[in-house]
């Protein structure tokens, strides 16, 4: 294992990589059950998709383990299956297997991308400043995801407001913050991970906790395996089928981008242009697992925020990968028994690592204007619009324009302004037919 994943040389060893894996796992196995719950809407068979959803998850760590031996996992993205379900499908007018077919092409253009030169310059054009600010908002995002997913803040009137946090689920999750923050403070080994152990205990009582009704998942993938329809998708005309393609191309990109660069900077594992190591293979990764989890029957596949709560617990190369990868080859015998581990125990990780990822905002330098609005933007937008690539876009184009009306057009990379034209593109594709 030293040798294979360069342990040593990362200064970590076999213990630590599996205590984050499995800290990671449990940080986003919630994919197995709340993603059929989405897809199944559009008609997919629930269970093919959470086999779909474990497998292509497996695939995705694996592939991130070995080609670039870094610890971050993969499985189908939240906001992405929303998007397919109620965007492609239920809007549009897609057919589910119609959809599966556009997130294929979209995974080909990305692994097309990735394969190019622009694989290893898309990271590094981005200014250092932008860097700092989405491994700020991606934590601003994740507390957020944390304290909504619990219940501990609430949108049952329309607008974000406080839930009822004396009972049920957002009391277990305060509880679970309690004990995590107490245990990172103490600086006790495998904190995060111990915060989940004793937090799903002490559901137990409060029936929060439960013993499954079955143990095993009885089920079958060919429901949705290979269920492509290449003809249809011309059915609605060249422009919708052109937007859709984009959208997923670039939701999948930047969610990535954001990912590797965000929660790899807070980890202290960028190097001193401000890249990591192995993020242009993690790319490639990304991509053939979307290619992947479309032929078996799930939207797309990308790398999960949750990844920093492993890195959290000192993860620092492939092995975390692989061991979550494992764990989800292993839940597609027994996805019923993951589910014991309710997600108000798996919150408070959530939570305390995003108050962790908040500590690169000393890196912006909030005097500069021209730094300080498309760095706030990068870090609003993510939680508000509930997506790193829409954080992304606002930060970018708004550091571009604001350069170029001020004369300084050769502070600007190449790439940002192809970058901007493209989100601006999306955006103008996506809201334009909308409104009319």
């Amino acid at each position: 294992m030293d040798k294979l994943f360069k342990l040593s040389q990362h200064g970590t060893s076999v213990k630590t990589e599996v205590i984050a894996g499995v800290t990671t796992f449990f940080a986003m196995a919630y994919i197995i059950f709340v993603n059929p719950n989405f897809l199944s809407m559009t008609g997919m068979d629930y269970n093919a998709v959470v086999l779909a959803t474990c497998i292509s998850a497996a695939v995705g760590c694996f592939l991130t383990a070995f080609i670039a031996n870094v610890p971050f996992a993969q499985a189908p993205g939240m906001g992405l299956n929303t998007f397919f379900t109620f965007s492609i499908v239920m809007g549009m007018g897609y057919t589910w297997q119609q959809g599966l077919t556009i997130v294929l092409i979209s995974g080909i253009l990305f692994l097309i991308v990735t394969i190019s030169p622009l694989r290893s310059k898309v990271i590094s054009s981005i200014p250092a400043s932008l860097k700092s600010a989405i491994g700020v908002g991606i934590g601003l995002f994740l507390a957020f995801i944390g304290l909504v997913d619990s219940g501990i803040v609430s949108f049952a009137s329309g607008v974000p407001d406080m839930g009822s946090i004396t009972s049920g689920a957002p009391l277990l999750t305060l509880i679970g913050v309690v004990i995590t923050a107490v245990l990172i403070a103490y600086k006790v080994k495998g904190a995060i991970f111990i915060g989940i152990i004793i937090t799903t205990l002490i559901g137990i009582p409060m029936g929060l906790t439960t013993a499954p009704a079955e143990m095993t998942l009885q089920a079958s993938i060919l429901p949705t395996l290979f269920q492509f329809d290449f003809g249809g998708i011309f059915s609605l005309g060249v422009l919708p089928l052109f937007t859709a393609v984009i959208s997923f191309f670039l939701v999948d990109m930047f969610d990535t981008v954001g990912t590797l660069i965000g929660t790899a900077e807070n980890n202290g594992m960028l190097d001193e242009n401000g890249n990591l190591s192995g993020g242009d293979r993690a790319l490639i990764a990304d991509a053939i697992a979307t290619c992947t989890g479309a032929c078996l029957g799930t939207s797309t596949v990308t790398t999960y925020v949750e990844s920093s709560a492993g890195m959290s617990e000192g993860g620092r190369t492939g092995l975390t990968s692989l061991v979550v990868g494992v764990l989800f080859l292993l839940s597609t015998l027994v996805a019923p028994l993951v589910g014991v581990v309710p997600r108000a125990a798996t919150c408070p990780a959530v939570i305390v690592v995003g108050v962790m990822m908040m500590g690169s905002v000393k890196n912006i330098d909030w005097s500069d204007f021209e730094v300080a609005l498309p760095c706030f933007l990068t870090i609003a937008m993510m939680p508000f619009a509930y997506s790193i690539a829409d954080g992304i876009g606002f930060g970018i184009i708004s550091y571009t324009l604001i350069k170029v009306f001020r004369g300084k057009f050769k502070e600007v990379p190449a790439l940002m302004y192809i970058l901007t034209v493209l989100f601006a593109a999306m955006y103008v594709l996506l809201f334009l037919p909308a409104a009319a």
